[in-house]
């Protein structure tokens, strides 16, 4: 007896078009193997997080959680604000994220602290979350963090002011962790450094010649007289600081960005534009006092030396008062006079 094959055809595309369970489902994913395969993925070591990724590595999931987030909060229609420095410090985020990884490589705290950051523009609402009304901005999210606002804990501008290594000190405090010494990139690549020692092999002997000749300009007086001044200001000023953590010369005022800062309330950050303060008014004081020992003495009128002593004088009080009340202002510590016992 034939079988007609129309119904079995019919039978099988209905059955197809029944909705299938599928295969595996689980309810509950494992957000720290997500985070290890989104690591693992990274060049920088820095988990690049959305609103969607967030609200499942941490909404979904409840505290005590296996893992701290460190993120920072970027904004890239920004980077083009030098005062902001965004650039140099996602760079030293970076540092800070893969020295981590570097230096606890098989430990117990390997997978105890993921670096993220977020983009305003793909996540405005996660900034919303954390309350984050400008940048930088990095945030601590610990295993216990309930409420996003309070729970979670804000880097001061003088942490990460110090660049990646004042952010480990950071980290460590905050977390108990270890993060280790920061692997910084040599300063030259090996080809460079090839190509300086062969320009100063061949140059050597021709400058060699003209130290011996006296045909430098080390020669004049005037010369080093400058470059002590320079050195002065140099060290006064905090320079070397300003240059080796890559200190902003200003920052914007966070209430009002048209607004910039030019000093910084507080101990734990100085800016370019204070320390040059500072030095011009240590400057001032130390060329005056040696116009007086120096240059003032060849003046034989006295009434004339008189004169000029005491307008110097007058600019040295000046500027070493200056220097205090910004002292004051700025460490909230204040000069007080003591007259010794003996005279009360």
């Amino acid at each position: 007896m034939a079988v007609s094959a129309k119904p079995i055809l019919l039978f099988l595309l209905l059955l197809s078009l029944l909705p299938q369970k599928p295969l595996s489902f689980n309810p509950n994913p494992d957000p720290l193997s997500d985070l290890q395969t989104l690591q693992s993925q990274s060049r920088s070591g820095i988990i690049h997080l959305n609103g969607h990724l967030f609200h499942h590595l941490i909404a979904n999931t409840k505290p005590p959680r296996p893992f701290s987030l460190l993120i920072f909060f970027d904004a890239h229609q920004l980077h083009s604000k030098p005062e902001l420095h965004l650039k140099d410090l996602k760079h030293e985020f970076s540092l800070l994220a893969t020295s981590f990884i570097t230096n606890n490589n098989n430990t117990p705290s390997q997978f105890k602290l993921f670096f993220c950051d977020i983009e305003y523009r793909e996540s405005q609402s996660t900034f919303t979350q954390f309350g984050v009304n400008g940048v930088p901005h990095i945030r601590l999210v610990g295993p216990n963090a309930k409420d996003l606002k309070s729970d979670t804990i804000q880097m001061d501008a003088g942490d990460f002011s110090g660049l990646a290594e004042s952010m480990a000190q950071f980290v460590e405090i905050k977390t108990q962790l270890t993060v280790g010494p920061i692997h910084r990139p040599p300063i030259f690549s090996s080809k460079q450094f090839q190509f300086i020692v062969a320009v100063t092999l061949i140059l050597s002997p021709v400058v060699a010649k003209k130290v011996f000749a006296g045909e430098t300009i080390l020669r004049g007086w005037r010369v080093w007289l400058a470059g002590a001044v320079f050195v002065y200001f140099f060290s006064v000023s905090g320079t070397m600081h300003i240059i080796i953590r890559k200190m902003p010369m200003v920052l914007s005022d966070r209430k009002d960005p048209s607004k910039l800062i030019f000093f910084y309330q507080g101990t734990g950050m100085q800016l370019g534009a204070e320390g040059f303060t500072i030095g011009f008014l240590y400057t001032i004081v130390g060329v005056l006092l040696a116009f007086m020992t120096h240059a003032l003495i060849m003046i034989r009128d006295v009434q004339k030396q008189r004169l000029m002593m005491i307008i110097t004088l007058i600019i040295c009080f000046w500027a070493v008062k200056k220097v205090v009340f910004l002292d004051n202002w700025k460490t909230g510590y204040s000069v007080h006079a003591y007259w010794p016992s003996d005279w009360s």
